[in-house]
């Protein structure tokens, strides 16, 4: 399984997680989205209708419709409902749950860098896991780590 830790320093969540969640559905994967907070859950269900005008990101927050039916779908936890193998962690905080899914999606800013660092060590030497340390360079995306 892969960690993808994404540390935001030039760009926003907002900017960042439709560009994760369009590279996931192209591939043909489903993706759950988790966050405990549920006005940054209605926050992205709006995101993701109207993020860009050329694109369409099918989605719903757990439970507003059949979940099963979801690409993509926003949660307060782990669950996925339907029946995602990508789980995106929106707000921060690291669950050990991700480790169940194919690949995980950490996306962190400067208020959560020291829960990142902890869940980045803490990640070292599990067997099963490989882990990726992404920052945004002057050219885009780079791989630190």
């Amino acid at each position: 399984m892969r960690v993808d830790f994404y540390h935001l320093t030039r760009q926003p969540l907002a900017r960042v997680l439709p560009r994760l969640a369009e590279r996931v559905v192209a591939d043909g994967a489903r993706l759950l989205i988790v966050t405990a907070d549920a006005e940054q859950r209605a926050a992205l269900d709006r995101l993701l209708w109207d993020y860009a005008p050329e694109s369409f990101l099918p989605h719903a927050i757990a439970g507003a419709m059949d979940d099963a039916a979801q690409p993509i779908l926003i949660a307060g936890d782990t669950q996925a409902g339907n029946g995602a193998r990508h789980v995106l962690i929106a707000d921060g905080m690291w669950r050990e749950e991700a480790l169940g899914f194919d690949r995980a999606f950490h996306l962190f800013d400067e208020s959560a860098i020291a829960a990142a660092r902890a869940a980045w060590k803490g990640l070292a030497g599990r067997e099963g896991v490989e882990r990726r340390y992404w920052k945004q360079g002057d050219k885009g995306w780079e791989q630190a780590a």
